[in-house]
């Protein structure tokens, strides 16, 4: 019995860059949950608690920011399906002892391919709308630990990170 490697689904059997052609899948309900995080000043974070940043509302502003983001990834990200999303969720979570705030998006569709990038978009968007508004008084916050936690739907069915 021969074992199949994986392989790199974007590109041709010559090597070429190309769009995966996902037309003969099966529509499903496709969940994906991705997080990240930012970290700062803990005076940062205070004046992000307390509403009183310059700029508004920065979790606010920033969730709308996210959701917009998983809804533009086929605009950013060369190769990615667009999709009709059906729910996009963000949430944020801030943490006295590490000066940070997490951000975590849930992205849902029916439809023939995951929805990983957009949930991962919607992460990095948001969290860079928190450094955006943020940055007159913390230029030297830093992202990270960006990752998919859990995708649900599909052919290869559902996966969990195991060191969330």
């Amino acid at each position: 019995m021969e074992i199949k490697k994986p392989s790199l689904t974007h590109f041709d059997g010559a090597g070429q860059a190309h769009m995966v052609d996902v037309g003969g899948k099966d529509e499903t309900h496709r969940i994906a949950v991705a997080r990240g995080m930012i970290r700062m000043l803990p005076e940062t974070l205070a004046l992000i608690q307390s509403g009183s940043a310059k700029k508004g509302d920065v979790l606010g502003i920033a969730r709308i920011a996210a959701i917009m983001g998983a809804k533009r990834t086929s605009d950013l990200i060369p190769l990615c399906h667009p999709l009709a999303l059906t729910r996009v969720t963000v949430e944020f979570d801030t943490d006295v002892a590490t000066s940070s705030v997490s951000c975590t998006a849930q992205v849902e569709t029916f439809g023939k391919t995951g929805v990983e990038m957009e949930a991962l978009t919607a992460v990095q968007v948001g969290l860079l709308t928190i450094y955006d508004m943020c940055k007159a008084v913390d230029r030297g916050m830093v992202m990270g630990e960006i990752q998919v936690l859990k995708k649900a739907g599909g052919k290869s069915g559902n996966w969990e990170a195991t060191a969330v």
